[in-house]
């Protein structure tokens, strides 16, 4: 086991009774109910539920977009609800890769330049930026096509660019919010396979948000949420 791993029986991600509130009196709405929820490391988790459920709040919580009102998240050993604006960009940054619906790419700017963006936050040699962000359009199919802006890409390249973009800082956990949202059958089902391919073959753990069955049938493990609160927590033994 390496320096890095966890133990096979500490969760790198866990959330106990957490809750989210918005508002204030009568006017607040309460997205969250207390949910608990384990991740282990190298998973692939499905997260389902109707609209207001409240997959999308628990999502930014995991993301470490938001804040819980009330309970406890821990991520690789780190109370995340204790740490700071900062600390929480930092651990989003170091740890977190984000892949979206609507792809998210900036528009004038070639493939290569948009996967190189997360490396240049973190400090990163033109060098390396310009190494790392080709090892990563190559893993996701996209060899060669590297100088090509968004509008001279289909949108399966596109959310392949954006995949690359999520895993160039070899992140710890992908989180995929209905990443083939905005593409056909063909594209989309082509993006699940990739998504599957990383997650069996490189390790990373995925949790992804989606409403559609077929999409969600390519997770291990798929969580339903209702009501702001966890209905079901099944493993899927018909992964694909």
């Amino acid at each position: 086991m390496s320096e890095d791993a966890l133990p096979p029986s500490t969760p790198l991600i866990a959330l106990a009774g957490i809750t989210k509130t918005y508002g204030q009196g009568q006017a607040s709405f309460q997205a969250l109910r207390g949910v608990d929820m384990n991740v282990r490391q190298g998973e692939f988790v499905a997260i389902m539920g109707p609209s207001g459920s409240g997959k999308s709040t628990a999502m930014n919580i995991l993301g470490c977009l938001d804040t819980p009102t009330s309970g406890a998240y821990v991520f690789d050993g780190k109370h995340v609800e204790d740490l700071s604006r900062d600390q929480r960009a930092l651990l989003r940054r170091d740890n977190l890769g984000f892949v979206f619906q609507g792809f998210n790419l900036l528009a004038r700017t070639s493939a290569q330049e948009n996967v190189e963006l997360p490396l240049l936050y973190r400090g990163e040699s033109a060098e390396a930026r310009h190494r790392m962000a080709r090892a990563a359009l190559k893993a996701v199919g996209l060899d060669g096509w590297e100088h090509h802006t968004s509008s001279e890409l289909s949108g399966g390249q596109q959310q392949r660019v954006a995949i690359a973009r999520a895993i160039v800082t070899s992140p710890k956990v992908l989180l995929a919010d209905e990443p083939t949202g905005n593409l056909d059958s063909k594209r989309g089902h082509e993006i699940m396979e990739l998504l599957v391919g990383m997650n069996s073959e490189h390790g990373i753990t995925i949790l992804m948000v989606t409403h559609e069955p077929d999409i969600a049938a390519y997770a291990r493990r798929i969580v339903h949420f209702v009501d702001g609160m966890v209905e079901s927590d099944k493993p899927n033994g018909e992964a694909r």
